[in-house]
């Protein structure tokens, strides 16, 4: 639970942290890309919460190559979002 906890407490923090630092949208969409891709050690037990983020992710990689940068940060923060919640009730 404690785990459960801290990682909660790191996305939020790093999300945060994100939005007010970021020099811009299109670094704050790299940054959660990076985040997602980091904390695959978290989700990798879920076949089917895998196969979500990585639809989201090259979701997320086709929107900034076509200069959706916004889009594009909306849905690795709904992701990221994602991979908590899931990450929090599989360690209760």
């Amino acid at each position: 639970m404690k785990r459960s906890v801290l990682l909660g407490l790191f996305f939020t923090a790093s999300v945060m942290a994100s939005t007010s630092f970021a020099a811009g949208p299109d670094s704050l969409c790299e940054a959660n890309l990076q985040k997602i891709n980091n904390a695959k050690s978290e989700y990798q037990t879920s076949s089917e919460l895998n196969a979500r983020v990585s639809a989201s992710v090259a979701k997320a990689q086709a929107l900034k190559a076509q200069g959706k940068i916004d889009d594009c940060v909306a849905e690795t923060q709904q992701t990221i979002l994602e991979i908590q919640k899931t990450s929090g009730d599989t360690k209760k």
